[in-house]
């Protein structure tokens, strides 16, 4: 998996209250800001590449997505994934 954030020299890798505090500020706010809009925000300041890194990671684990707006949305959603799951149906390839 080769994100943007890998491709570069990542100075400083964020620590994990920092990511579950974008986490948590995306699940409230979930398509009301923009990339840059969002990263001015957020309760606490960090530098724009450690957010990036963040976001990247986010965005590459499927737990938030941009619409055509450029607008950042939640996306993930492990009980509905889990009810799917459970029908035999249903498969994962």
């Amino acid at each position: 998996m080769k994100t943007r954030a890998s491709s570069q020299q990542v100075l400083h890798y964020p620590q994990l209250d920092t990511v579950l505090m974008v986490e948590n500020f995306i699940r409230e706010h979930s398509g009301m800001f923009k990339k840059k809009a969002l990263w001015e925000n957020l309760p606490k300041k960090m530098m724009y590449q450690t957010y990036g890194v963040v976001f990247d990671y986010l965005q590459e684990s499927g737990k938030i997505a941009v619409d055509s707006e450029g607008k950042i949305a939640w996306i993930f959603n492990p009980e509905l994934v889990q009810k799917y799951l459970k029908r035999e149906h249903l498969f994962v390839r």
